[in-house]
């Protein structure tokens, strides 16, 4: 009842030593995540007390993955350093990348998405809060205590709407959250997404996040016209957003008619996608459509 991430899934923190890191590791323990160890070339050998339970420190990602099997990263790393993170990662053969660091120069995000995909690790991000399968683990920034497990997918390029969409939606719960950022360029998709959570038996549902800017909104409308056949609620952000100006994420930018909610939104329910005019109506629309 989940996709990319499950109470079996392995993690570890490249930064878990720093203040940031310190802090959501601290958190991803309190929600189950099984974090098996940190990654710091300058305290490796040493272990890190989280309240009941000690988190060793390896030099590497390849040593800490020889050590204890993790197949998941989460990076709470520098922009300047993100990029090798990243590749570090990507090197030692891990499945799943999951990188929060907001900043990061896209020129860098293009270089390491490529390395990574080129190497068969997954890539979520940058500047994104992770992925959380409630109930079984969390990795990255996400709420856990704001929902619970259930039948509803959801897929979202802003964190604070997901973390909105989980809390108006807890009483029927979720299978997997996932955060995918609102960069102009990120590692997994809505698309991806799409197709893991419409294979996956136990998600009924998808709620579909967007935000103004691109076309990503346009692309996954046009997937779930020929590989979705699970009902899909929306909501896009930015119907107010004026002409020309960038708002919010980096990728929320519009030109003309190009990346508008309202052009959005139109091609969503082209193809029977329901979409709210605010997060408290597209929960409301789940509801219904459940």
């Amino acid at each position: 009842m989940a996709i990319h991430l499950t109470k079996e899934s392995k993690v570890l923190v490249q930064g878990m030593t720093g203040v940031v890191g310190m802090q959501h590791t601290r958190r991803m323990l309190s929600a189950g995540t099984n974090v098996v160890g940190g990654v710091n070339p300058r305290k490796a050998g040493r272990t890190v007390a989280f309240d009941e339970r000690s988190v060793p420190v390896f030099g590497s990602v390849r040593d800490a993955m020889t050590a204890t099997g993790a197949d998941v990263t989460v990076a709470f790393v520098p922009p300047a350093f993100t990029q090798a993170a990243v590749n570090e990662a990507a090197d030692a053969r891990i499945g799943l990348a999951v990188v929060i660091t907001e900043g990061v120069p896209v020129h860098d995000s293009v270089a390491f998405l490529s390395y990574a995909r080129e190497r068969g690790t997954r890539v979520i991000g940058p500047n994104c809060p992770g992925l959380i399968t409630p109930g079984q683990s969390n990795a990255g920034i996400i709420p856990a205590d704001i929902t619970k497990p259930g039948r509803i997918g959801l897929v979202s390029k802003s964190g604070t709407l997901t973390y909105q969409l989980m809390y108006e939606l807890r009483d029927i719960g979720f299978s997997t959250c996932v955060g995918i950022g609102g960069d102009p360029v990120v590692g997994t998709t809505h698309i991806d997404c799409l197709g893991a959570f419409q294979d996956d038996p136990d998600t009924e549902l998808i709620v579909l996040i967007g935000e103004i800017g691109g076309d990503a909104e346009e692309r996954a409308a046009a997937y779930i016209k020929t590989s979705v056949t699970k009902p899909v609620v929306a909501y896009i952000a930015g119907f107010t957003a004026p002409e020309g100006k960038t708002m919010g994420h980096a990728g929320a930018i519009v030109s003309g008619s190009a990346g508008t909610a309202q052009a959005k939104k139109a091609a969503l329910e082209a193809v029977g996608v329901r979409v709210g005019s605010t997060p408290t109506e597209t929960a409301r629309l789940v509801l219904e459509a459940l």
